[in-house]
This record gives structure tokens, C-alpha cells and sequence, in this order.
């Protein structure tokens, strides 16, 4: 109780602290711009013998899009490629130069000399046979989230990473973005009060949004290794749907919750400091998208935070809907005894509401109720067990910061992940941190699946 009485204490010391002087007579704005402030330096220059010379294995949407953000960081180059289908392996060398070089086996990417780390954007069930094998090759990994197919498997990756003593980073950039950091910095001012519940949606309303990837005309088994692909999973004929829309089976990934709820536990944990819930429920179904997928369409969590010296007890409601008639979008609204901040693509909203610490009577209350000669008795007694306090200015209710124009949170973390192979800066999303946000996320597919509520030991990473 003294423990959670002190932290209270600092929290209301920081509250009124960091108001105060947002509101001073130095002026205060509603809206400001997070400038950027990260732990390495993105206007370094590298010889050509100083690159670091990247693989990518997988090179469906994520891989290219990592592509793209990694060669924004200064001495990152693109020198080879693998995948299973052809027409991927072209665009790579239409893109990137027909210099690079490419191979549909990634045992031949991993033993290649001149190739100093990789991005792993791989479906999902193959993340933790790759990382392991590029560890062992000596190759510092860029894992895409989430971490792991299944949840046993995270701990055996994270103790690869340990061993291996090589850098790995989980593709989750929101670990990385300088609104997620301006987020961590007000909550800890305590802005909002004591956390308490957080909202979270993240919604579509599109074919594409839904997983409904274009397949190319020329997929078929001479232009695609279906026979690589399958790997571990249900051996079955070719199917270019299963390859090319993979996310709409659990053979190969995992499901709305692994693709979506991995990035908002991401940055849920990133702002609180927290390490995961204890106890999980989820719902859903397939109410739309009827197209032979075998995961939901619509998936709800709900999560039970215990206290930590780092945050209070809260509450976690998290939604994804593919079937949003009101348009889709996205946020993240994390509600205190004081105020809520909301958390969009770009941009944090503070909004403050704090309540009088008097209580109040009259209008909806029992008040009403008493007699004339109570009322004023009560009325009597009120006034001088609460007197009215002295007039104070008021402090700013709405605040608003927004990213800089351009501003990349995937080339930030890129940007991480290189410091760390040259400098060994610490990662900000290792396998650990990794495996945190992912498990609870794969639990609620668990929850959902087996109907039934599901307890999470988030300092082992176990279902209990």
C-alpha cells in the first residue's frame, strides 16, 4: 500500500508539475510538432566498403516495404533476395539492380559471405525456423512480427538470440516512433491521471484491407516453389490463393490478432513499460469475408493488467473489424482518472477532464429526495465541510502533437537495427520484447479457438 500510495503521489507531483508549465506565462500552445530525438544518427556517410550489405528472404508487401525503408538508412544496401516465386525475384533486380542477387533457397542467402544480416519477412510459420538458421550462419536478423507461429516457439528463439550474441530486431515499428516515445514521455508526466482502461481499435473496410491480395495471372507450380513453402505445414496441392492471400490461413500465419494486435500490444507496452496482461478473453467470428479463409474476420480481447511498479492495474478492450461499414480506422485511447490520451497514425490527442475532489449535490442525486428541512441541513453542513476553494486558473484541457511531415517510424527502426550491427546500440524490440507482445496476441487467438479464458504469466511468457 505504501508502494502504491508513493507512486500516486509522484504521478499527481508530475501531473500538476508538467501542466503548470505548459499553461506559464511562457505561453502555451495547443499544438505542437514531436521533433525527432533518436539514439543514432541518420545523416552518416559510408564508403562502399562500409555498407551493410542486407538479404531479404521474403519478398511479398513487407519485404519490399522493408526494403524501401532500409536502404533510407545511410550504409544500408539491398544485395540479394530470395523467394518462391519468380515474378518477385525480378522486381527485386527491376527495383534494386540486376547486380543483386537472387535465390528461391534460403539456406543458399544464409551462406553467403558478402551478405552481413537479413530481413526474415517471411509467412509466419516459417519465422522461427529462418532465425534460427540465420543466427547460426552468423547473420544479425530483422524479424518481421510476429515473432512466432506458435507461442512454443518464442522461447526457444529467444534463447538463439541469447546465444548467438548476434542482433535481432522485431519488425514492430511502433516500438521505434517518435510519437510512440511522446506518448511513453506524457504518460509517465502522468497527463492523464491514473491509467485505467485503454481502447483500441483498429478497423478496415476494404478487399485489401481484408487480405485479399491480387495474385499475379502467371502463379502456377513452375513459377512458384510450392513444395519449399509448405515446409511444416499440412502437405496439400498447389494453391495460389493459399500462397498469395497466406494470411487468411492458420497453416501459414496468425490471424487478425497475430498480423494487428501484435503492433498495438507493441506500442501499449512501449508507452506503460509494461511487460503484458495476466488474463485474456477473446471472441469473434467470420461474418464477411466468406472466401475459404479459416480465421475471423471480426476478433475482440479483453485483457487484465496487473499493477506494476511501472503502471497501475488497467484494463485492455481491443477490437479489429474487417467488415467496418462506417469506414474503418484506427486508434488507441488510453483512459485516466483525469484525462484520456488518444494515440491516431500520426498524431497524439491529450484531452483533460479532471474531477473535482469534492463531492457534489443537487440534480441527479438523492438529494432531491429529502425533505425541505434536510436539504437545508444538509446544505449547511456541506458548505462548511467543503468550503469553496479559492479561484485558480485552469489549466489547458486539449493538446495535440503531430509527427513532421515525411517523418518514417520504419526507417527509424531500421536505423535502430543498424546501429546496433555497427555500434551495438540496444535494440528497442529485442526477441524478448518481441515475444511479449506476440504472445498475448497468439493467446487470444487460443482464447477465441477454444472458447475459454486463457492465463498469461507475462514475466515467464506462458500460458498458465
Amino acid at each position: 500500500m505504501a508502494k502504491k500510495q508513493k507512486r500516486r503521489d509522484f504521478i499527481r507531483k508530475c501531473s500538476i508539475g508538467g501542466i503548470a508549465i505548459a499553461g506559464s506565462s511562457r505561453g502555451f500552445r495547443t499544438s505542437e510538432i514531436i521533433q525527432p530525438t533518436v539514439n543514432h544518427s541518420l545523416s552518416q556517410t559510408y564508403g562502399v566498403n562500409d555498407q551493410i550489405r542486407l538479404g531479404i528472404i521474403g519478398c511479398g508487401i513487407q519485404g519490399f516495404s522493408n526494403a524501401r525503408a532500409a536502404v533510407q538508412v545511410p550504409g544500408v544496401e539491398i544485395a540479394a533476395a530470395c523467394d518462391l516465386y519468380d515474378g518477385r525475384l525480378t522486381r527485386m533486380k527491376e527495383v534494386y539492380g540486376n547486380h543483386i542477387q537472387t535465390t528461391k533457397n534460403y539456406k543458399e542467402l544464409l551462406g553467403m559471405s558478402d551478405i552481413d544480416a537479413v530481413c526474415i519477412a517471411t509467412t509466419d510459420h516459417w519465422h522461427d525456423h529462418m532465425l534460427k538458421e540465420a543466427l547460426s550462419a552468423g547473420k544479425p536478423a530483422y524479424l518481421e512480427k510476429p515473432m512466432m507461429h506458435h507461442i512454443d516457439e518464442g522461447l526457444s528463439m529467444i534463447e538463439a538470440e541469447k546465444k548467438s550474441g548476434l542482433p535481432v530486431i522485431i519488425g514492430s515499428q511502433r516500438a521505434s516512433g517518435i510519437d510512440t516515445l511522446k506518448a511513453k514521455e506524457l504518460f509517465e508526466q502522468g497527463v492523464i491521471g491514473e491509467l485505467n482502461l485503454v481502447d483500441i481499435r483498429y478497423d478496415r473496410n476494404n478487399s485489401n484491407g481484408a487480405w485479399q491480395y491480387s495474385i499475379p495471372t502467371d502463379a502456377s507450380p513452375q513459377t512458384v516453389d510450392w513444395d519449399a513453402y509448405i515446409g511444416d505445414a499440412p502437405k496439400m496441392d498447389f494453391d495460389a490463393t493459399r500462397f498469395f492471400r497466406w494470411r487468411n490461413y492458420q497453416d501459414y500465419g496468425t490471424a487478425v490478432a497475430g498480423d494487428l494486435f501484435v503492433h498495438l500490444f507493441t506500442a501499449l507496452h512501449v508507452i506503460t513499460s509494461s511487460v503484458g496482461p495476466e488474463r485474456i478473453y477473446a471472441t469473434g467470428g467470420l461474418r464477411y469475408w466468406k472466401d475459404g479463409r479459416d480465421v475471423p474476420d471480426i476478433t475482440l480481447g479483453l485483457y487484465d493488467y496487473p499493477e506494476t511498479e511501472q503502471h497501475p492495474a488497467f484494463n485492455v478492450q481491443m477490437r479489429v473489424n474487417f467488415v467496418d461499414g462506417s469506414g474503418g480506422g484506427s486508434q488507441v485511447r488510453m483512459i485516466g482518472s483525469e484525462g484520456v490520451m488518444t494515440l491516431g497514425w500520426n498524431d497524439i490527442t491529450i484531452e483533460r477532464n479532471p474531477v473535482d475532489s469534492r463531492p457534489a449535490y443537487g440534480g441527479w442525486d438523492s438529494y432531491a429526495t429529502f425533505s425541505k428541512s434536510e436539504q437545508e441541513k444538509f446544505e449547511k453542513w456541506f458548505k462548511k465541510t467543503y468550503p469553496d476553494k479559492k479561484p485558480e486558473m485552469r489549466s489547458p484541457t486539449h493538446m495535440k502533437y503531430s509527427v513532421p511531415d515525411g517523418y518514417s517510424a520504419h526507417v527509424d527502426h531500421w536505423a535502430n537495427f543498424a546501429d546496433a550491427i555497427r555500434n551495438g546500440t540496444k535494440l528497442v524490440e529485442d526477441t524478448t520484447f518481441g515475444m511479449r507482445a506476440a504472445g498475448p496476441a497468439l493467446a487470444t487467438n487460443n482464447s477465441m479457438y477454444e472458447r475459454k479464458i486463457i492465463n498469461w504469466d507475462p514475466i515467464s511468457m506462458k500460458m498458465i
